[in-house]
């Protein structure tokens, strides 16, 4: 009796283990929801059995998932839990995967899964899940810097899947294919295995040889199509290629140039409408035949009555006009019937009709491009010069904005105007005026003399100089004279004249700035016959003459640039894109005062941008 007794805490002891054993056995992992990710892996870790503990995870990162939390999904997801998983569970697990780094744009997880996997591993789902699993699987390479594998893997998928549409899934090849740098493009394209493949490669490495010649480029997409009739994109082309191939198609015939041929823009009108003419004929593309210009004087009229007029003739498109107030008239339309190349551009606060294109010498685009410079130069913190004026007040919010934007500090903006002492404004942006100033104020407090020696503030990178060339002449050295000479000097383009002249400009030397190709390129036919037998193509009114030559190349593209992503004209005045507003963007080149001579600097090259391609 005395040993019963003995061992009654014993056993009672153990009833309560088993219970509590018991307890934990009773969860129900097919129903169970965790509150947490940590509380799941949790009760996982505690599961003997690993595939049933690893089906639970999956259950609830696919239900965090659903409910738009992918960062608890990427806890569970991630887990070494789930690193054992083999066979339905491991492709479970990596769909699930691929949606969580997608969704969270989380490249190195994207890059983990892009490395353990190959193109054919989608065919491993169910007939019905082929097309999702597909296509995270594209937009996994895509994110890790594989876009040819993610091409391969559409590719594959339209060979598999006849429920895709083939309209959908070829513009999403070309999309990835236009990502591939031309080293990798050539490689694979010389060793391509299979019809489509080859296919597909064939076209993109024939593209890629160029030189976004956009007619060009029209004419060989129609030459593929002949050389692969059977192939699925020869019948179904992607939306951009379609676009490029039938751009002569789209082209107006019967285009008005509507310039100020008379009084203060007259010269400015003629330029651009002699650049229009000449880039014409030099076309060789241009169907003679078929295209009819007209130029209207814009001269003191108002340009909505010009346009009414103009609108209910037989235009297909007017290129004009140049005065920013004609083009605000066009403003308050919803719609303008016959399409307009604007030759400048609406205030910021304004709404382009559908139908309003917007191009010019954007002293905006310049500011923006000189930002986007100084970053690139890991320069964090500059001063900055710039004319009074509304001129000024524009190129200074589009500096400032985009500063903020490449997380660039302005710590000082200086305004001037000609006629003040450049001096003085020198000191008052390099802070010598503060510092000689702080001297004095030491001066009266302790009412002794002090000898002190200004100097400039210690904290700036670099100085944004926005001048003309007579002042930016003189600001350079003075920069120099205050102890400052040896910051990095960026300019736009008003700081070069846009003649070559060594002996006055080397008081410039080593300003970088920004200019359009007509004036820094070396090699370029339309402009050596153009100075041969044309007045007015160089300086000031060459950059007018380069943009009117423009214009005539945009009057064949616009549908084109405004329809298909990232499509762009390597043109006079630089790099040609478009806005979703139909606003054009340029892209210039950048140059250095070397001797008082400028010299292009290299800039990269769209290959050099691509990841591991």
């Amino acid at each position: 009796m005395m040993t019963y007794r003995n061992s009654l805490p014993t056993l009672t002891l153990l009833a309560v283990l088993m219970t509590l054993l018991s307890g934990c056995a009773s969860i129900n992992l097919d129903t169970h929801v965790a509150e947490t990710p940590e509380q799941a892996l949790t009760i996982a870790a505690d599961e003997n059995d690993p595939q049933r503990a690893q089906r639970y995870l999956l259950r609830i990162a696919s239900d965090y998932q659903n409910k738009g939390n992918h960062t608890a999904a990427r806890k569970i997801l991630r887990h070494n839990l789930l690193k054992s998983a083999k066979g339905q569970p491991l492709e479970q697990q990596r769909l699930l995967a691929m949606a969580s780094a997608i969704e969270l744009d989380d490249r190195a997880w994207a890059k983990e899964l892009a490395a353990t996997g190959n193109a054919e591993d989608f065919l491993n789902y169910p007939s019905d899940l082929l097309p999702r699993a597909a296509n995270l699987q594209a937009q996994t390479y895509a994110l890790a810097g594989k876009p040819l594998d993610a091409a391969t893997t559409l590719i594959l998928l339209g060979q598999t899947d006849s429920s895709t549409s083939p309209q959908s899934i070829h513009d999403k090849i070309w999309s990835q294919l236009k990502n591939v740098s031309s080293t990798k493009l050539q490689a694979n394209t010389d060793n391509a295995i299979g019809f489509e493949n080859q296919g597909w490669l064939e076209l993109a490495m024939t593209l890629r040889n160029t030189d976004g010649n956009l007619d060009a480029q029209g004419r060989l997409i129609r030459e593929w199509q002949n050389n692969w009739p059977g192939h699925p994109a020869a019948q179904t082309l992607p939306k951009d290629l379609a676009l490029m191939a039938d751009i002569s198609s789209l082209r107006p015939e019967n285009i008005v140039l509507a310039l100020p041929l008379n009084g203060p823009l007259a010269s400015a009108g003629k330029a651009i409408r002699d650049g229009f003419i000449a880039a014409y004929y030099n076309d060789i593309s241009a169907n003679r035949s078929k295209t009819d210009i007209r130029v209207v004087d814009t001269t003191n009229q108002s340009f909505r009555d010009l346009y009414s007029k103009l609108s209910s003739g037989n235009a297909d498109l007017i290129v004009g006009p140049l005065e920013k107030d004609g083009l605000t008239e066009l403003a308050d339309m919803n719609t303008l019937p016959v399409p307009v190349l604007g030759l400048n551009y609406l205030p910021s606060d304004s709404k382009a009709p559908s139908g309003l294109y917007q191009y010019g010498l954007s002293a905006e685009d310049e500011a923006r491009q000189i930002a986007e410079q100084l970053a690139a130069d890991n320069i964090t913190r500059i001063l900055a010069l710039i004319p009074n004026g509304e001129w000024g007040d524009r190129v200074t919010s589009a500096l400032t904005n985009k500063l903020q934007e490449t997380g660039v500090t302005a710590l000082h903006v200086q305004r001037f105007i000609p006629e003040d002492n450049l001096r003085a404004i020198t000191a008052d942006v390099l802070g010598v005026t503060a510092s000689r100033q702080r001297a004095i104020d030491v001066e009266r407090t302790i009412g002794l003399n002090v000898e002190f020696e200004p100097r400039p503030r210690q904290d700036a990178e670099a100085i944004v100089m926005v001048a003309a060339p007579t002042i930016a002449r003189q600001f350079k050295p003075l920069f120099a004279f205050y102890f400052a000479g040896n910051l990095p000097v960026y300019a736009p383009s008003i700081t070069y004249e846009g003649i070559p002249n060594p002996s006055r400009d080397r008081d410039l030397n080593n300003v970088i700035f920004t200019d359009i190709p007509w004036v820094l390129a070396g090699d370029n036919p339309l402009r050596s016959d153009a100075e041969q037998y044309l007045s007015g193509t160089k300086g000031q009114l060459g950059r007018l003459f380069a943009m009117g030559a423009d214009a005539w190349q945009l009057s064949k593209r616009l549908p084109l640039l405004q329809q298909v992503k990232d499509a762009a004209i390597d043109g006079h005045t630089g790099t040609l894109t478009m806005a979703p507003s139909g606003a054009i963007h340029r892209e210039q080149l950048w140059a250095k005062f070397v001797n008082g001579t400028p010299e292009i600097l290299e800039t990269k090259s769209p290959d050099a941008l691509v990841s591991d391609e």
